[in-house]
């Protein structure tokens, strides 16, 4: 018979790790859009030349603060 371990992976903080990892995955790679544009040889139809400002400067954003409430919440 096996007997289950009741334990969830990364304890009771999974769902603050989640927001970490997609947080962080989504500021740097929209700092990273703004830093350093795809090369112009490989554009496709209807690419765009670089990331529209506006656009990446609020999913930066909103990536960074749940990244950084995230670590917050790990922190405590």
């Amino acid at each position: 018979m096996l007997v289950a371990d009741s334990s969830l992976f990364l304890g009771q903080d999974l769902l603050a790790w989640l927001v970490l990892a997609l947080g962080g995955a989504m500021a740097v790679g929209n700092g990273l859009a703004l830093l350093r544009p795809p090369p112009q040889a490989k554009q496709k139809k209807g690419d765009l030349p670089r990331a529209p400002v506006g656009r990446t400067l609020v999913m930066f954003a909103i990536g960074a603060i749940a990244a950084i409430w995230a670590l917050a919440s790990l922190v405590r």
